[in-house]
């Protein structure tokens, strides 16, 4: 099957053209993300793959169907960025890849939390330079302490065993309870009451009408003074001009993101030689205790083949039965 896969960097085409040996498409790479300006490079694909910046709202999905458009294979999980009521009315396909490695995502929100306790990126800019101080470093243990995690699914599953380990009490919230994340003593609480109450909250909850910006203003005044706020899942599911409102007052005392609700037009592009326009992200760089990661909390070996392997075998399968496996549709979402 003729494939235009949209947003390509060096690791998509890698990790693509070796999955594609066992499945036999023609794979066409695009550099350009997937929008109105460049649907038409498109035209005479039945499939079309894209990640999670692409654009495939209502208007991306007319212009894919009138150049003969019939899959959109997702190489990711989340799919909010994709009209699904658009797609079932134009006769489009939507899949995804449900899960890839929650190993990688997990243990990168672990990272982001024990750098922002220990500063260690900070430290490592000062040693560079040989500055030898610990002035500004000092961190806390994290045995006892009460980590909330938001959204017990697999990734965060993964991630209640890592902190577990580490002696933490665990609290949880997530309108499905976990029988595994119960056996590892975390107390199911109301999202109130976990925010009240712990050190360490972590995000790990998919992007719904309902998540979007949980994390808001009532929300980061319910919080313990001087809590570490990580989200590593969806970056709309907090309002960042409510988290900056929350350091600046030292309500937060640590922020790690790995997602921006406005990272389209930022993650995945070198723009080292260009001025950031976006003023609220330029204000979150100048906090000190704010760590921000481009997006790579999935980025593993291990995880990008999966992800490949998934996406492949979604067309795979649509091309041989007209259906993919892991299909997304407005219908099945409603």
């Amino acid at each position: 099957m003729k494939v235009a896969v949209f947003s390509t960097h060096a690791h998509d085409r890698a990790s693509l053209e070796e999955a594609n040996a066992r499945h036999g498409h023609e794979l066409v790479f695009l550099e350009p993300r997937l929008a109105v300006e460049t649907a038409p490079l498109a035209s005479g694909f039945p499939a079309i793959c894209a990640f999670v910046n692409d654009r495939l709202d209502a208007e991306v999905l007319a212009a894919l169907a009138a150049g003969g458009t019939r899959l959109v294979a997702l190489r990711s999980a989340g799919f909010n960025h994709v009209d699904l009521a658009a797609a079932l009315n134009l006769g489009i396909a939507v899949a995804r890849v449900p899960a890839y490695s929650p190993h990688a995502v997990a243990e990168h929100a672990v990272a982001l939390i024990l750098a922002l306790n220990r500063r260690t990126h900070r430290a490592h800019a000062r040693v560079r330079e040989g500055n030898f101080s610990l002035d500004g470093l000092l961190g806390f243990d994290l045995v006892h302490r009460t980590v909330g995690i938001v959204g017990t699914g697999k990734i965060g599953t993964v991630f209640a065993r890592i902190m577990a380990g580490f002696g933490c009490r665990l609290v949880a919230h997530d309108p499905h309870p976990n029988d595994e994340v119960v056996a590892l003593g975390a107390r199911y609480v109301p999202l109130d009451e976990l925010l009240a109450g712990s050190d360490v909250v972590a995000l790990h909850a998919p992007l719904t009408p309902e998540t979007h910006h949980l994390i808001d203003a009532r929300a980061v005044s319910l919080m313990k003074p001087g809590v570490m706020l990580v989200n590593t899942s969806r970056g709309a599911l907090v309002d960042t001009v409510a988290v900056i409102e929350g350091l600046k007052s030292g309500r937060i005392g640590y922020l790690g993101l790995d997602v921006y609700e406005e990272e389209a037009d930022l993650f995945f592009e070198d723009l080292s030689q260009e001025v950031i326009r976006d003023d609220v992200f330029a204000r979150l760089l100048t906090f000190p205790n704010v760590l921000i990661t481009g997006h790579q909390a999935f980025f593993t070996a291990e995880a990008v083949a999966s992800i490949a392997e998934t996406t492949l075998a979604n067309v795979t399968a649509f091309e041989q039965h007209g259906r993919p496996v892991h299909e997304v549709s407005a219908e099945r979402t409603a």
